[in-house]
């Protein structure tokens, strides 16, 4: 199963990155969605605390309109983090095929479908992510809509 003394030649090491480059690209990648997540987070958590304040001074159909408000608010950050929690899952799993094929290399150990498994879990991981994150926008998309009496509001020039 193992060889006795691996070759750490540096031909053999550049083979091993060369190999790994592929995964850490993604990793960058995934790196770069996790800033797009986080950045949206933020943006719904400023939102709700601005609903809140104007949500405890409203009555009537104000205040229904933004409990609705904040409800669609929420299900959103329900939605952003679970597209995190996934892509971090791929992160991770993208980490142990680096580290598995630097490994299997270094100690000559056969670990390709372990190696391919993972990979595949990352990739599922990831494109959950961003099935996850396509809901959330559609979300938000149906949730910026203009009111009905703004767009019919007219102004009164005998005042």
């Amino acid at each position: 199963m193992f060889e006795s003394t691996p070759d750490l030649s540096v031909s053999t090491v550049a083979e091993i990155v060369r190999l790994a480059l592929a995964p850490v690209f993604l990793l960058s990648g995934i790196g770069a969605f996790l800033n797009v997540l986080a950045s949206r987070l933020s943006r719904i958590v400023d939102r709700s605390r601005d609903i809140e304040p104007m949500l405890l001074a409203s009555r009537g159909t104000e205040h229904d309109r933004w409990i609705t408000d904040l409800k669609i608010l929420d299900r959103r950050m329900s939605l952003i983090n679970w597209a995190t929690g996934l892509s971090v899952t791929s992160a991770i799993l993208t980490c142990l095929v680096v580290v598995l094929l630097f490994a299997a290399n270094l100690v000559r150990t056969k670990l390709g479908s372990e190696i391919a498994w993972l990979f595949i879990a990352s990739m599922l991981s990831i494109g959950a992510a961003f099935f996850i994150f396509l809901i959330e926008t559609a979300v938000a998309a149906r949730a910026v809509r203009v009111r009905t009496e703004l767009l019919q509001h007219t102004v009164d020039d005998n005042g």
